[in-house]
């Protein structure tokens, strides 16, 4: 009787498994995920051939692909003017057409590189840098060149860095990369920022490395950034290029000017700006006025003010910095007079190393300090210095500040005045220093300085410097931060070829480089109450 009941149970489990497997329903795994690019199976004509007279390429493949941002991944060297038509564009294919028209040169070997364009319809997987090449002539040319780019003042280098070469002829300038394609052009891969350029032929040749942001293959020095060979490169060669590409420093220059109130013309400039700056009126007779030149708060513009109005219709007047001149002819119109308008430059919480200021819109013309007064919590006053900054039309104050500190600012009527003799209302400023314990400090120890005089910049995540430093040779190379927000900084050094304390971009036509500037390796992530040292052994 047991045993009967022992193989009834077993049976009722086996009868009560089947039914459970036989409901559970399961989802469908749909297989691997596919991670295979497509494969290049043939081409029309074969890839590398010689002596091409064809207008069409085809190139296929085992699955059916797309071509992802084919205007930019696409590079073909030398280029074709009008570039060829490559498709697909829109639905997929399981090739690649080449539209080539009738513009090829004789007995030259062309490139055209997919870079990471080819992509499979289904994962998006690509073909990495596929490249097709053929020649109009009997045989394919064979040298190279290869090196690596990176940015001269950025910190991070930009992806796709074109590398151009212009073959030294006797149609050859140097104002060619702002007018001509190059003879061969090649770009940055990956993120190390490596080039390699193939199928080339002997030569002499300039060449360049740029930012090409309309991937016209020509330099526009107001979008590109630049870098430049100063030797002629002769091919073939087993030199690994190096490049440092950067916005050119532009030479000073007028661009515009317009009249923007009833005692205000506008001065658009490109270039840097700096003290010499100077500009007289020539007509109306400027023994009659009173001027004022202050450079806009933010903009690249010069704002001049002159008393009183002007009533004639047109304003002639000389600018001059350093060895610019022009003379400049602004059309006049009644407008309304400028009405004051203040700024504070600071946020409420004052760095202990921090002026305060205000940024005013209408030049100031005097400044009484004997209206200005400063007070900490306690109602204790605090001794301050007036700064004006003409150029600039800020005003600061220049005060000892201590840590956790409320300091209350008041600037009386009279405290300065302006352009037209108006005085100021009363105004009243509060701001806060922080505790020393919140802040942090580092030491960064510099070795292996081959020049004087360094600047050594501590630069927030945004690229605003900080804080900056100068040494010069028997300086040392310690360089101390102190009172530093908790948060991510970068320093970098700059060899300050010039001694004007700051670094100078280069030129393409002067064939001028920039001042070297070197990052420090790692980002420095500062605490509240660190003391943080660090060696900077430069290469």
């Amino acid at each position: 009787m047991q045993i009967q009941r022992v193989l009834y149970f077993l049976i009722c489990l086996l009868v009560f498994s089947a039914f459970f497997n036989c409901a559970k329903r399961g989802m469908p795994t749909g297989g691997d995920l596919d991670t295979i690019p497509p494969v290049f199976l043939k081409s029309t004509p074969e890839n590398f051939t010689t002596s091409f007279k064809g207008e069409e390429i085809r190139i296929y493949f085992d699955e059916y692909i797309k071509l992802e941002d084919a205007q930019r991944q696409i590079i073909i060297s030398p280029p074709i003017d009008p570039r060829p038509v490559i498709s697909p564009q829109g639905n997929p294919k399981k090739y690649v057409t080449i539209k080539l028209g009738d513009s090829l040169k004789e007995n030259t070997t062309y490139t055209i590189n997919f870079g990471n364009s080819i992509i499979d319809n289904n994962e998006e997987n690509a073909l990495p840098f596929f490249k097709y090449v053929f020649s109009t002539g009997s045989y394919i040319d064979s040298l190279q060149v290869s090196g690596k780019i990176k940015d001269a003042f950025e910190a991070e280098t930009d992806e796709f860095i074109s590398v151009l070469l212009y073959e030294i002829d006797q149609e050859y300038s140097d104002s060619l990369v702002y007018q001509s394609p190059p003879t061969y052009i090649g770009y940055t891969q990956d993120s190390t920022h490596t080039f390699q350029i193939e199928n080339m032929k002997a030569g002499k040749y300039k060449v360049i490395a740029l930012k090409d942001k309309n991937s016209n293959y020509l330099f526009n020095p107001s979008e590109d950034k630049i870098d430049f060979l100063q030797d002629t490169l002769s091919l073939p060669t087993d030199k690994s290029l190096e490049f440092s590409i950067f916005m050119e420093q532009k030479d000073f220059r007028v661009s515009k000017t317009k009249q923007m109130g009833a005692n205000r013309v506008v001065y658009g400039y490109e270039g840097e700006l700096n003290d010499s700056i100077q500009l007289e009126i020539l007509d109306p007779n400027p023994a009659q006025f009173s001027t004022r030149l202050v450079k806009d708060f933010d903009k690249d513009s010069l704002h001049f003010w002159f008393q009183p109005a002007i009533e004639k219709d047109s304003l002639v007047a000389t600018l001059t910095q350093n060895n610019y001149q022009d003379t400049l002819v602004t059309r006049m119109k009644e407008l309304y007079k400028d009405s004051l308008e203040i700024k504070k430059l600071n946020t409420s919480n004052l760095g202990l190393k921090e002026d305060f200021g205000i940024y005013v819109n209408i030049p100031l013309k005097e400044v009484d300090s004997s209206k200005i007064s400063i007070l900490n919590k306690d109602s204790v006053a605090v001794k301050s210095t007036p700064r004006l900054l003409a150029l600039e039309n800020k005003l600061m104050l220049d005060f000892e500040k201590e840590e956790e500190q409320i300091y209350s600012i008041q600037m009386l009527p009279n405290a300065f005045t302006d352009f037209y003799d108006t005085p100021n209302d009363t105004l009243n400023f509060k701001v806060r220093t922080p505790a020393i314990a919140d802040l942090g400090t580092l030491t960064l120890n510099v070795s292996n300085v081959k020049t004087y005089p360094i600047i050594v910049e501590l630069v927030d995540t945004k690229g605003e410097v900080i804080e900056k430093k100068i040494h010069e040779a028997e300086e040392g190379s310690s360089f101390y931060f102190e009172f530093i927000k908790p948060g991510k900084y970068r320093v970098r050094l700059i060899y300050d070829k010039n001694n004007n304390g700051k670094w100078d971009s280069g030129n393409y036509l002067k064939q001028t480089k920039p001042e070297t500037l070197i990052y420090f390796p790692k980002m420095v992530e500062m605490r509240a109450n660190w003391d943080i040292n660090e060696s900077f052994i430069l290469n």
